[in-house]
This record gives C-alpha cells, sequence and structure tokens, in this order.
C-alpha cells in the first residue's frame, strides 16, 4: 500500500475566502509568524470548516504549547471555535 493511499476518500477543505481572512488574521494579529504563512492556513482551514480536532506533528507553529491559546485567541475573536489541535501522540494518550 502506498502510504498516501490511507488517504484515498477524505474530502480536502476548501481555501475559501474565510479560510484567507483568518489566515492573514492569525498572522496579523501575531499568533502565526508571517514566515509560516503555510501553518496559518492549515489552522485556519480547520478552523473555519468547523473541525473538531487538528492532528499535526508541527510543533514548531502550530502544536505549540506557548502558541496554541494564542491562535485560539484570535480564532474566537473573529467568531470561529477553534479546533483542539494535538498531536496524534497525544490524542491517544488516556
Amino acid at each position: 500500500m502506498k502510504p498516501m493511499a490511507v488517504l484515498d476518500g477524505v474530502p480536502e477543505l476548501d481555501v475559501t475566502q474565510n479560510v484567507r481572512d483568518l489566515a492573514r488574521w492569525l498572522i496579523a494579529e501575531g499568533s502565526i509568524p508571517a514566515h509560516a504563512e503555510v501553518d496559518a492556513f492549515h489552522v485556519a482551514a480547520a478552523t473555519v470548516h468547523g473541525m473538531d480536532y487538528l492532528l499535526t506533528w508541527n510543533c514548531k507553529h502550530i502544536a505549540n504549547a506557548a502558541m496554541r491559546p494564542k491562535v485560539e485567541a484570535v480564532c474566537r475573536h473573529h467568531r470561529y471555535e477553534p479546533p483542539v489541535i494535538c498531536t496524534p501522540q497525544e490524542l491517544m494518550e488516556e
């Protein structure tokens, strides 16, 4: 089995204007640095589309204990409920 075959059938999230706006706000309001624009879009897409969880191994800008509250605050300020941001390992812990 090809490694990415596990994603067959999983829908992609659209990058809507709301996603673009939230990504821009995440950067402009200082929760994600400008050089990590792709990370801002990752968080924004999961948030705007109402995902329950955002699983990531990116602990530099996304699953980062110091940055997570800032990301959540920006999302809520713009009337979005952010997903639970964690690593797959954190999700599997009991």
